[in-house]
């Protein structure tokens, strides 16, 4: 994909080069950022290897960045301990399971095999993609990593979606989590794009062309103010009760299943998997069938048709999916409190859904520009001063950044 370079703004600059200099009594020589991610089309089916729509979005992890003529890679995110890997290791630790210096170790791990002569470096970063903000900052960090490894290292050799499948694979086999690949191919791709992962091997990505301001709609994601806490066990039902429909057919995910087979099985599947399972498969298909159908809408031009898609989706998340309220939760109903919001101050115009894994996190709405102010005056009364963010689609994934004097 072909973008614009990126320029690091002055102040940015600044504000990096204080703090490396702070940390390691010196100046950086470049600088590198990785978007964060916007799920726009297809809720929970990557891990069934279906397809989704996702973009990449203007809030990014940057890092300034110097060799250091070591074999210790050092990184000081701001805020949080540094993150330091010996490269003489370059196995998984189990030490370091669910930890920063495992998706280091993992990327450095992976261009190593590839053949690349990876050296120790020292990073400075910030990052305006906040954890827990349903933006993917763990998948802008890998894709951070691997960008400036490629860059300093390897003669920019690896391309923007193999740097997404060495995100994976740290985060796979080094930080401990079966991660889809979604997250990262969007950071590191940049743009608006379709992902088909049923080649596990290699996701059939395809550019989509569009300016969502040229239709005259903000794209919003609303922070329900939810927490993640003890919500392990929803997110894993979901896969888990898919994988046992999966397995009525001896098949391991559903893009494997014919859809017509599927229905003709319900009866069968009600007995064996429960009625839960059966819906969210029904979603499933649905929302799988209706990526093709966004990415087409968006190519002619027909917004209206887009939108339409988009409202179906979250219904089809809400009703069939069911990752909107965490099961027997009555006082604290977060995510549903954020949706009826949207629908309260779109009046009927543009579109809204559940983002990303659901049950806590993110809800994403199309706004009209007329009606912008207001929807986020009355998001933000209700659930507080900055819940609403106002992004747009950043065309550049993992780049070296134009830093001026």
């Amino acid at each position: 994909m072909n973008v614009s370079a990126l320029r690091l703004s002055a102040e940015r600059r600044t504000a990096l080069d204080a703090g490396f200099r702070e940390t390691f009594g010196c100046l950086p020589e470049r600088y590198f950022s990785a978007p964060g991610r916007t799920e726009i089309g297809g809720n929970h089916t990557d891990h069934q290897r279906g397809r989704v729509l996702a973009a990449a979005v203007n809030l990014d992890t940057v890092a300034a960045v110097r060799v250091n003529g070591t074999n210790r890679i050092r990184i000081q995110s701001e805020g949080y301990p540094m993150a330091q890997v010996d490269l003489s290791e370059l196995q998984p630790l189990p030490e370091e399971i669910n930890s920063t210096p495992a998706l280091i170790r993992g990327v450095a791990a992976r261009f190593a095999q590839l053949g690349c002569r990876v050296a120790g470096f020292d990073a400075y970063v910030r990052s305006t993609v906040l954890p827990g903000s349903g933006l993917s900052s763990s998948a802008a960090y890998e894709v951070l990593v691997g960008t400036i490894i490629n860059h300093l290292f390897y003669d920019g050799k690896v391309s923007q979606p193999e740097i997404a499948m060495i995100g994976q694979y740290a985060e796979n086999v080094f930080f401990g989590k079966p991660c889809g690949l979604m997250d990262q191919t969007a950071s590191a791709v940049g743009g608006l794009v379709t992902i088909d992962f049923f080649d596990r091997n290699k996701p059939d990505i395809q550019s989509v062309d569009f300016d969502f301001s040229a239709c005259g709609h903000a794209l919003c994601i609303i922070d329900s103010r939810a927490s993640h806490a003890d919500l392990t066990d929803e997110y894993a039902a979901i896969p888990s009760e898919l994988k046992a429909v999966c397995a009525y057919f001896g098949k391991e995910v559903l893009t494997e299943i014919d859809e017509k087979d599927f229905y003709a099985a319900i009866p069968a599947l009600r007995e064996t998997c429960g009625d839960r399972a059966v819906l969210r498969a029904v979603h499933f298909y649905a929302d799988n069938a209706r990526v093709p159908l966004q990415a087409a809408a968006l190519r002619a031009g027909d917004f209206d048709t887009f939108l339409k898609l988009v409202g179906e989706s979250g219904r089809s998340s809400y009703m069939y999916l069911q990752n909107v309220i965490p099961a027997g939760r009555t006082e604290h109903q977060e995510v549903a409190v954020a949706l009826a919001l949207c629908q309260r101050y779109l009046e009927g115009t543009g579109a809204f859904r559940v983002h990303g894994g659901g049950f806590a996190g993110t809800v994403q709405a199309f706004v009209p520009f007329d009606r912008l102010e207001a929807f986020r005056a009355g998001i933000d009364a209700a659930l507080g001063e900055g819940a609403c963010h106002v992004l747009s689609i950043r065309p550049q994934g993992g780049v070296e950044m134009e830093a001026g004097e």
